[in-house]
C-alpha cells in the first residue's frame, strides 16, 4: 500500500498538470514538493477528519472555516515565488496548515487570524512543531500588520469581492501578492498581484477557486 504521503504528492503533481493550460505551471516546483511533504497536515485536521487528512481535498475545521485542499495550498504558494530571506505576510491563519508550508520556505512569515479559538489553536500546533519564525496575531486582516510592513509577499486565504487597499500598502514594490477576488461566494478567481516600481498592481487571473468569504470590513 502506498505512503499516504506520497499519494497526496502525486495527486497534486497530477492537478499540476491539468490546470497547466490556466496557472502555466507545468509542475510543483521542487522547494514546494518538499515543504508538503515536511509538514504533517495530519496534525491540522480535527480527529474527527483524520481519517481523510491525507487526501487532496478541503476539509471542515469548525467556525465555518476549512483547510484548503493541498493543490490551492501548493498553487498559492508557488506563485508567490517566495525567495528564502522572504518576509510574508499571512491573512487568515486557520488551522495553521497553509503557514506552516510557508513557513518551511520563507524567513519570516506574520500570520493574522480573526476568530481567537482558530488563532489559539494553530499557534500550539505550529509552535509544538518547532516553528520559530512565525508570527501571529488575532485580528481583521484588512489591517494588515501596518507596523511589519512592507512585506514580500502577501498571501490572503479567504475571498474578498477586491484586493484591500491596506495590503495593497503592505506590499514593497516587486512583491506579489496571492488572493482570491470575487462578490460571488460561490467562487473567485485566484489573482496573483505584483506591485511595480510606481505603486500600482499588475494583476493576472490564474485559476477558479472557492474560499470562505473574508471576515472582517475593510477601512
Amino acid at each position: 500500500m502506498k505512503d499516504p504521503v506520497a499519494r497526496l504528492i502525486e495527486q497534486v503533481r497530477l492537478d499540476f498538470k491539468a490546470t497547466a493550460d490556466t496557472t502555466g505551471l507545468q509542475s510543483m516546483s521542487p522547494e514546494v514538493e518538499a515543504a508538503l511533504t515536511r509538514v504533517p497536515r495530519n496534525r491540522f485536521v480535527p480527529a474527527g477528519q483524520q481519517s481523510h487528512a491525507w487526501e487532496n481535498t478541503a476539509l471542515p475545521i469548525g467556525h465555518q472555516q476549512t483547510i484548503s485542499q493541498p493543490f490551492v495550498v501548493a498553487l498559492m504558494t508557488q506563485l508567490l515565488d517566495l525567495p528564502p530571506e522572504a518576509r510574508v505576510l499571512e491573512v487568515g491563519t486557520g488551522c495553521g496548515y497553509q503557514t506552516a508550508i510557508l513557513a518551511e520556505l520563507a524567513r519570516e512569515v506574520f500570520t493574522i487570524e480573526v476568530i481567537p479559538e482558530l488563532a489559539e489553536g494553530a499557534q500550539e500546533r505550529l509552535g509544538a512543531l518547532g516553528y520559530g519564525n512565525i508570527h501571529t496575531r488575532v485580528g481583521d486582516g484588512h489591517a494588515g500588520w501596518p507596523e511589519e510592513a512592507p512585506f514580500d509577499a502577501i498571501i490572503v486565504t479567504a475571498g474578498a469581492p477586491r484586493i484591500p487597499a491596506s495590503l495593497e500598502d503592505q506590499l514593497r514594490p516587486g512583491g506579489r501578492m496571492v488572493i482570491p477576488v470575487n462578490s460571488n461566494w460561490q467562487s473567485q478567481d485566484l489573482v496573483v498581484a505584483t506591485r511595480n516600481e510606481e505603486g500600482e498592481l499588475d494583476c493576472q487571473r490564474v485559476l477558479a477557486v472557492r474560499f470562505v468569504p473574508l471576515v472582517g470590513r475593510e477601512s
